[in-house]
């Protein structure tokens, strides 16, 4: 019997062969765990993150409010970098949920995907 998280990495794995970031279009990758959420624009090609977002530090709300506050922190991140465009990763979770919230949030900030 294969256990969920099994099924995740290798759902990850297929979608990793087929998402690739690069300066002009980084990866948006979006990780999520039982209490937080994290989001980070990574450059493929040279293998460096170039911005990073989480609600390690928020506080208040509940985990759909900071999933949202996430998503607009990522995209001010990028416009700050100079990054308009990224390639999305939800990193073999499905998009639905707080992943959703984050993307949605992301392209309501002014990101495009």
């Amino acid at each position: 019997m294969i256990k969920k998280d099994e099924k995740r990495i290798r759902l990850k794995a297929k979608i990793r062969s087929k998402v690739f970031g690069t300066l002009a279009r980084p990866r948006l990758s979006v990780f999520r765990s039982n209490k937080f959420i994290y989001a980070q624009v990574i450059n493929d090609e040279t293998g460096k993150t170039l911005v990073q977002a989480s609600d390690v530090k928020i506080t208040k709300g509940t985990k759909t409010e900071r999933a949202k506050q996430v998503g607009k922190l990522i995209a001010e991140a990028c416009a700050s970098a100079k990054v308009s465009t990224v390639v999305f990763d939800r990193n073999g979770f499905k998009y639905t949920g707080r992943i959703k919230l984050v993307a949605d949030e992301a392209r309501a900030a002014g990101l495009k995907f």
